[in-house]
């Protein structure tokens, strides 16, 4: 295999045990034995679990942007386009093998001292903030986007956790509900 190729091998393999069973759950030599490549193999595309976490972080992260992008320039333009991130939220729940935010659940793992996994997730989620006043500035004719942003924000955030806890949507469509009241 070429080099590109098997390090995207190794980040998918990854990115599937961390997400399925968490960052200190899967270690390495399961990674190994699932990508089915030797250990050499591994460290010579990442010097470390944590370098190989980063590249699953954004991995994911890659992902879930591209997707809720597309999803949401598929709703009407305006209010509705907004109150699509939870729309795309609970599609996102309704997939086989949903288990929360990885980022969520990566960060519990860590000990407080890990800045270089955690500075990661503190990006992914301020970009993610970014692209909430985004949709909300191209969508809502308001003078308190970055507000409103924040404020749907942590709804999205605690319906993915509660969702995640209680295995059951309402807290999608709760946050949902009280979004489209604060528009």
């Amino acid at each position: 295999m070429k080099h590109g190729i098997v390090k995207q091998h190794i980040i998918e393999t990854a990115t599937h045990l961390f997400y399925l069973n968490g960052y200190n759950l899967t270690g390495i030599n399961e990674i190994i034995k699932e990508a089915n490549v030797a250990k050499a193999t591994l460290y010579n595309h990442f010097k470390s679990k944590e370098e190989l976490c980063v590249a699953y972080l954004q991995h994911k992260n890659n992902f879930f942007i591209e997707e809720i992008n597309e999803f949401i320039l598929t709703k009407e333009k305006g209010p509705s386009r907004v109150l699509a991130v939870f729309d795309f939220l609970k599609q996102f729940y309704s997939q086989k093998g949903f288990n929360g935010c990885w980022c969520i659940r990566t960060v519990a793992e860590l000990p407080k001292d890990n800045d270089f996994i955690k500075s990661e997730i503190k990006q992914q989620k301020t970009d993610f903030l970014k692209l909430i006043k985004t949709i909300i500035q191209q969508n809502i004719k308001t003078d308190n986007a970055e507000i409103l942003a924040k404020q749907i924000y942590l709804l999205y955030e605690g319906a993915v956790s509660e969702s995640h806890l209680h295995n059951a949507s309402w807290p999608i469509d709760t946050a949902k509900s009280i979004s489209e009241k604060i528009i």
